[in-house]
């Protein structure tokens, strides 16, 4: 992450909580800047996820790597399985994690649209009562 941005996130968090008592007092739906930085936060957590797994997986090649000195061939085809087991199951939660994330996004958009549709709405009936 880069320097600042994690004070920068946590600035925004205060604001937001601090403007939480007065969203809930106005009746006034979450802010786009609130939606903006749970959107950021999502896109971070799947990048450091990203790179954990690589992470991971280099490790899990060494692992094998120093495994593979020690064990016999009738050994090592157990292993193999295993491990391709494993790598399916990781990948299909990879996707399933990628198509929840984008029907998040996907979520995060039409909340947005249908905030500005209520906010134009509130506006049309607000000029709408003071013209009467």
């Amino acid at each position: 992450m880069p320097p600042g941005l994690r004070e920068r996130i946590d600035q925004a968090r205060a604001r937001q909580a601090a403007q939480g008592h007065q969203d809930q007092q106005s009746g006034r739906k979450v802010s786009t800047a609130s939606e903006q930085t749970d959107l950021l936060l999502a896109r971070q957590e799947i990048k450091r996820l990203r790179t954990e797994n690589g992470q991971l997986r280099r490790q899990a090649r060494v692992h094998l790597g120093q495994q593979v000195d020690q064990l016999g061939n009738h050994d090592l085809i157990d292993r193999i399985n295993e491990l391709t087991e494993e790598n399916l199951r990781l990948s299909t939660a990879e996707r399933q994690a990628t198509t929840q994330n984008t029907g998040l996004q996907q979520r995060v958009t039409d909340l947005e649209d249908e905030l500005t549709a209520a906010r134009t709405s509130l506006r049309r009936m607000i000029r709408n009562e003071n013209r009467a």
